[in-house]
């Protein structure tokens, strides 16, 4: 679930970074770097720390870290993208979808450091 949304992100961004090239037009690349960054790369990442840990990605926690994260991606970006071009709701978007993933990221770490209940 993780690594193949990570895919999904990874194509997107490079669809759009393809065209910010074609156009000249690099307005959008901190929305880019995000989506790159955050919907990439750490989707990706806890992905593989999911996949060597399968006790964890079976639990709870882990389809929810999942849904925060992947939601809060889908409004930060947008947000972004307003933000950039100049229009007034895109700061209090932006920040709503920044907070939503930062839940995402703190739910990861929890999944990392909580123990893996025994099955004895």
């Amino acid at each position: 679930m993780f690594i193949g949304t990570a895919v999904i992100y990874v194509i997107v961004g490079m669809i759009g970074g393809i065209m910010m090239g074609a156009k000249q037009d690099f307005t959008l690349a901190p929305a880019h770097a995000h989506l790159n960054l955050i919907g990439w790369v750490s989707l990706a990442l806890m992905g593989f720390y999911y996949n060597a840990n399968p006790a964890k990605a079976a639990s709870r926690l882990a389809l929810i870290q999942f849904w925060v994260s992947t939601i809060g991606l889908w409004i930060m970006i947008p947000g972004l993208v307003l933000t950039l071009k100049g229009l007034p709701p895109g700061e209090r978007i932006v920040i709503l979808g920044s907070l939503i993933t930062l839940i995402g990221m703190v739910l990861f770490a929890v999944s990392i450091f909580r123990p893996v209940p025994s099955t004895r």
